[in-house]
């Protein structure tokens, strides 16, 4: 039975119907409905199988797909915003980076463990959330500790402050007081109550000019833990085994945690005591535990570039020996299989798989049969024509049109795309994705970039405050190389 964390991730997705599920993509990514209807069916399915009778609940595989498509088209899109939809763990690995046993290359069963550490990471995160105020609290109370240090309950003069205080400052009260009665004889307890009142109202000055950022640039000192030496950082390199990640992650915790301390500002001295403060907050035990039930019940894998260990059969041998390892490696995790993590054992039975590639010299029947069985679902991705590109630049909530509006509004100055500039940027892109290799959508950032470079360069230094694109301007600035071919392949 699901934990009431993972309850409440499955509750979310009790309000995303199928339908809700395709809208929400619209707002982002254009066309491509067949795409969409699959995931958003998939995605839905992981909360029908949760209300499913236990008896039959883990014999539901989840719909695994597969998205034909050249590059450019939306693929990769559809699955991260349909992980960000979901609140589900989420990672996105090329297929091309595995090799089978044996050969130098990762392990497949790595994706796994990257995915359970990115769910380590978005739980973590979410408790962070739920106690940030209270860890805010406590950080102001150590930061003023910091800065009035408590009174020492001895007859001893009182600890000198972190800093020399100038004269007027709230800091500079603190000293004791002697207070003498007119007989000669020392009053300590209206000392003590006087010294603590005067002490009680600086501190709650101080917190109000603390709060108010007014003491950001004073200097205090603190406790760290300092940085992780070399030896960690080359233990665990890029492309190390996964095992010695592993042993790395267990040095780490047997080497005394020595701190050493640092003369800070206060605004970095909240950073870094708000992360203390976090780390203490957080059970780490418990996010652990609620991870790795999420990733069995809710994890999403976008194995890009399928199609690049698939191959014919008369290919096989040489050079492309490992393509059909690859792929029996990655059988077992995608029919389910136990996977050892740093945190423990993770379930791969129920975790869904979005393949995706572009299949231009292979087919999806090029796979081994038994790959084939475990994607059976199959959605073809069409081509972006030059009414797409105009739906892109205008339609989606993050189009480039905003984008580079944004980018220029920065600067102070304004950006303007008429429809006639928009349409001819289109039809720029679907010519020369036409005439060269189709890259889909990517090609209106090379376009854009090109139309807009010497604007972008010029505008700090330029008066020119409002910048506006039309057709004109984009076939001034875009004939010649449009026209040159060999200066095409290079800059567009």
């Amino acid at each position: 039975m699901p934990t009431d964390r993972t309850q409440q991730a499955l509750a979310r997705l009790a309000d995303l119907t199928p339908r809700q599920i395709v809208a929400e993509l619209d707002r982002y990514i254009v066309g491509q409905a067949d795409a969409k209807k699959a995931v958003a069916i998939a995605l839905r399915n992981r909360w029908r199988r949760q209300q499913a009778p236990e008896s039959i609940r883990d014999e539901i595989s989840p719909n695994n797909i597969i998205l034909i498509g050249p590059t450019g088209v939306g693929k990769t899109e559809i699955a991260r915003r349909l992980a960000k939809l979901a609140g589900a763990p989420f990672i996105k690995v090329e297929a091309s980076k595995f090799t089978e046993v044996g050969y130098v290359g990762r392990d497949v069963e790595g994706m796994i463990r990257d995915l359970v550490d990115s769910a380590v990471e978005m739980v973590r995160q979410e408790r962070e959330a739920e106690v940030e105020d209270l860890a805010s609290e406590r950080v102001d109370e150590r930061l003023l500790d910091l800065l009035l240090p408590p009174i020492v309950a001895s007859t001893a003069a009182p600890a000198t402050a972190a800093a020399p205080h100038a004269p007027g400052d709230p800091l500079a009260s603190s000293t004791g007081v002697f207070v003498v009665s007119p007989t000669g004889d020392v009053k300590q307890e209206e000392q003590a109550d006087a010294s603590a009142e005067r002490h009680r109202r600086t501190r709650e000055k101080l917190k109000v000019l603390l709060l108010d950022g007014q003491l950001d640039a004073r200097e205090v000192e603190i406790e760290v833990a300092p940085a992780q030496g070399p030896m960690f950082d080359m233990l665990a390199s890029q492309g190390a085994p996964d095992s010695m990640e592993n042993f790395t992650e267990m040095l780490r915790e047997m080497m005394p945690q020595r701190k050493r301390k640092r003369v800070v500002k206060v605004s970095e001295a909240r950073r870094i005591l708000l992360e203390q403060e976090l780390e203490k907050l957080v059970d780490m035990e418990d996010v652990t535990a609620d991870a790795l039930e999420r990733v069995e019940t809710l994890g999403i894998v976008f194995l890009d570039e399928i199609d690049k260990i698939a191959g014919e059969k008369s290919q096989m041998g040489g050079p492309d020996v490992s393509r059909e390892g690859v792929q029996r490696d990655l059988l077992p995790i995608v029919e389910g299989s136990n996977v050892q993590t740093k945190y423990g054992m993770v379930k791969t039975d129920h975790i869904l798989f979005v393949a995706a590639g572009a299949f231009h010299v292979s087919k999806p029947s090029d796979l081994i049969p038994e790959l084939q069985g475990r994607f059976p679902i199959r959605v073809e991705l069409k081509p972006l024509t030059e009414a797409d590109f105009i739906r892109i630049m205008t339609e989606p909530e993050n189009a480039l049109t905003k984008q580079y509006a944004a980018l220029v509004a920065a600067d102070g100055a304004s950006l303007e795309f008429t429809t006639d500039g928009i349409a001819e940027i289109a039809r720029i892109a679907a010519t020369v994705n036409s005439r060269m290799e189709n890259i889909g959508a990517r090609r209106l950032h090379t376009v854009m970039t090109t139309q807009l470079e010497e604007t972008l360069f010029n505008l700090p230094d330029t008066s020119i405050r409002r910048i506006v694109v039309d057709a004109e301007a984009v076939r001034e600035k875009l004939k010649a190389i449009v026209e040159d071919e060999d200066l095409r392949k290079y800059i567009l």
